[in-house]
């Protein structure tokens, strides 16, 4: 499905990222691999190799624009080129109203939610120009799309950004044969998501299947974005969250 394919996967260290990067591996894909954790993507790296996977690996800060170039850098020169992205990296941030919200806390989940992403951008459309083309996925959210949860402001105003840069993108490139999409996960199983039971339960309810997603179900959505099977498909804003959003009981 991503044959030949050379994907650039940011917060690939665990997660949805790193259940992408194991699934687009398998599914024929050249990986350059970005999270923080260096230590996870030197075992996620060598996962994959030793499965028969073509993977590199270069730990950083998605706020940082040269890292961003890097990446790109990486996937040139080991794999010849970049035909995809999946920039997945985000944090939720410290939660609270916006009355008491700090600066700091404001800043922080909009840099690593949206500014990353414009770093992202930036530093992969030229690639893919010169590779004839290609395939951007952001992850975004539910939340700032379809629903407001209390204390979740500035992650929401962040992830909602990520559909307006998605949509300004994917009409500024579309003639360039570049594609760009949002995709929106529900509940996923993931660290993010901690181990507090009470909790879970509680946002399995908010999901018309009544359970929150496994990794890899949000990494196959992100595979089919990048693939050609989503030729025809650009400038979306794809719910992958379960009913989650038509959901009120």
């Amino acid at each position: 499905m991503l044959s030949d394919k050379t994907i650039i996967i940011t917060g690939a260290s665990s997660g949805i990222g790193a259940a992408a990067a194991k699934l687009f591996a398998a599914n024929g894909a050249s990986l350059v691999l970005a999270a923080r954790r260096g230590e996870l993507l030197e075992t996620l790296t060598g996962e994959i190799r030793a499965s028969g996977g073509r993977a590199a690996y270069l730990p950083g800060d998605v706020r940082n624009a040269g890292y961003a170039a890097d990446l790109v850098d990486l996937a040139q020169s080991r794999f010849g080129g970049l035909d995809g992205a999946f920039n997945n990296a985000g944090v939720v941030g410290e939660m609270g109203p916006v009355p008491a919200m700090t600066e700091e806390t404001w800043n922080e989940a909009i840099e690593v939610n949206l500014t990353s992403a414009f770093h992202a951008a930036k530093a992969q459309i030229p690639a893919l120009q010169a590779r004839g083309g290609g395939a951007i996925v952001f992850t975004s959210s539910f939340v700032g799309h379809t629903v407001g949860l209390p204390g979740m402001a500035a992650y929401a105003a962040a992830k909602a950004g990520l559909i307006g840069l998605t949509q300004v993108l994917a009409a500024e490139h579309g003639a360039e044969n570049i594609r760009v999409n949002a995709l929106l996960p529900g509940g996923t199983h993931t660290p993010m998501a901690g181990d507090d039971e009470a909790f879970h339960d509680f946002v399995k309810g908010l999901h018309a299947l009544k359970r929150m997603a496994k990794p890899e179900e949000i990494a196959r959505a992100a595979m089919f974005l990048l693939s050609d099977h989503a030729s025809f498909v650009t400038g979306s804003a794809m719910l992958a969250d379960g009913g989650n959003s038509i959901s009120k009981v």
